[in-house]
């Protein structure tokens, strides 16, 4: 059969995998956005549904001042024994920890903190041992994977932290797994920076201490050479094997705007190829090394065919699944159902980087396609916002204001555009405030267009409301290490608390193209 990459578009970066009685699990990083660490299941690797989150409590997830650079760093699940274990790391607060549930459908254990630094940490386990590792600094200073062994019950080391290895020389070692396979043990992690210089390596060693030979043809899996080409950034994977003992690698990479403008706006995403062992240990990833946006692969059934999800709307999609919060939210501020979402305005704006205003967002999959819906504003300002980070937004907002010579209120309806500390109303035009609006954002890899259609007394009028470049809403411009979101947002900068009436949302559409 011949598949996709990515295989989960939008902003799913640091993918980790298992497997557990006949599925597939996978978990992607989350940052600032509540709740945390998107859980995944699949049958047949190709074909991924979220089942939820790992960390759903705020005991679980402080996020308190943490922006699109803090918050849930790369997590690694793993099945051990009959139970699943997540560990990540909060950079904003509670460093390294992990959390364990005997129900993947279920809720999560409290955390469990690891005194032990470094990001990106993995567990394996053998041997009714269990050990911890990340890239940093061991108890001796030396900078490299880092390694111990935790009591699995209580989190505390009963080894020194060790540096077991240095990596190739790239820079920003990072991602480190280990497996045990055929008898020898291998340890996987990436360098390079999360960007266009990304790459997977690994090396061998007879124990689970080493000492570990690189792979002399490292990097494994990279698309660093390729000019033009639209997946670039390969790098942090995880391994897996299926029923037929095939391995199989998952991990991060995105798409270029254009072929020949290095700028992404979806995020780092989830990728997928296929692994091959040679009679003399050495594995080989991707094909030739890289990986393509299209495999083909007789691995997977032919009767099995790829299905990407091209429409999200408020009935077929889930609050606290699909839809997110911006850090921890307050609960008054929202009445989400799966016909309307109403959201309460309050003096917490997009411009925040500390606190949750009233927002709800889903991830932007793909490039290409439409959003829709219809707005009802009865005090204060809400709308779409294209969302990157608290100075990096495209807002299609609609303000109730009072119109001038005590005529009645009206709506100004705005196109308004925040890069950095430059921010502007693009385009805007003013209605009667019993008009029925529709706001609509085309999307486009170049560019995204604004507009608005007003409908009384049964005529309806499209209102043209602006272009802006996708490219200053991307990571290379905004930075961090999420992607744009699509958020429903309201606020009023004169409240002190929140307002008596919601912002009222409907019939919202986002329709894809491939």
């Amino acid at each position: 059969m011949r598949y996709n990459n990515p295989i989960i578009p939008g902003f799913y970066p640091d993918p980790s995998i298992c497997k557990a009685e006949g599925k597939y699990y996978m978990v992607c990083s989350s940052f600032q956005y509540f709740p945390g660490v998107p859980l995944f299941e699949s049958r047949d690797l190709v074909n991924w549904s979220q089942i939820g989150h790992v960390l759903t409590r705020e005991s679980q997830l402080p996020l308190e001042g943490a922006g699109s650079d803090g918050g849930i760093y790369a997590p690694t699940i793993r099945f051990h024994e009959g139970r699943f274990y997540m560990v990540t790391t909060n950079t904003s607060s509670m460093g390294n920890f992990y959390v364990w549930t005997d129900d993947i459908y279920g809720e999560w254990s409290e955390p469990v903190k690891v005194q032990q630094g470094g990001i990106d940490p993995s567990l394996y386990f053998e041997d009714g041992r269990a050990y911890f590792m990340s890239n940093g600094d061991d108890d001796q200073g030396i900078s490299g994977v880092t390694q111990c062994e935790i009591d699995i019950e209580t989190g505390e080391k009963k080894s020194p932290s060790r540096c077991v290895w240095q990596g190739t020389g790239g820079r920003y070692l990072e991602s480190p797994h280990l497996y045990r396979i055929n008898g020898q043990y291998y340890l996987m992690a990436a360098e390079g920076g999360t960007e266009y210089g990304h790459m997977v390596i690994y090396a061998k060693g007879p124990s689970v201490n080493g000492p570990f030979t690189a792979y002399p043809g490292n990097p494994v899996l990279t698309n660093r050479n390729l000019g033009g080409y639209e997946i670039q950034g390969c790098g942090h994977g995880d391994l897996v094997e299926d029923d037929q003992g095939n391995f199989w690698m998952v991990h991060l990479a995105f798409r270029q705007i254009h072929q020949w403008m290095p700028f992404h706006i979806t995020g780092r995403e989830v990728c997928l190829v296929p692994v091959a062992f040679q009679e003399n240990g050495w594995f080989t990833a991707g094909v030739g090394g890289i990986t393509p946006t299209e495999v083909e692969t007789d691995r997977i059934p032919h009767n099995i065919k790829q299905s990407l999800k091209q429409r999200d709307t408020f009935s077929d999609t889930r609050v606290g699944v699909d839809w997110v919060f911006l850090r921890r939210p307050h609960e008054e501020d929202f009445s989400l159902s799966k016909t309307a979402y109403r959201l309460y305005p309050t003096n917490l704006t997009l411009g925040e980087k500390q606190g949750s205003p009233a927002f709800v967002a889903i991830r932007q999959r793909q490039m290409r396609g439409q959003i829709r819906c219809n707005i009802q504003v009865p005090e204060g300002e809400a709308g779409i916002s294209l969302y990157m980070d608290h100075q990096h937004h495209y807002d299609l907002a609609v303000a109730r204001m009072a119109a001038a010579g005590g005529a009645g209120d009206v709506y100004r309806i705005m196109t308004r555009s925040v890069v950095g500390s430059v921010g502007h109303v693009v385009e805007e035009t003013v209605v009667r405030a019993d008009t029925e609006i529709t706001l609509r954002i085309g999307l486009d890899p170049m560019e995204y267009s604004f507009s608005a259609v007003f409908s009384q007394q049964g005529q309806e009028t499209s209102c043209p409301l602006g272009r802006l470049q996708t490219r200053y809403l991307s990571t290379e411009v905004a930075g961090g290490f999420t992607g744009v979101m699509i958020a429903l947002y309201a606020q009023e900068e004169s409240l002190t608390g929140r307002g008596a009436e919601p912002a009222v949302f409907t019939e919202f559409e986002a329709v894809y193209e491939k």
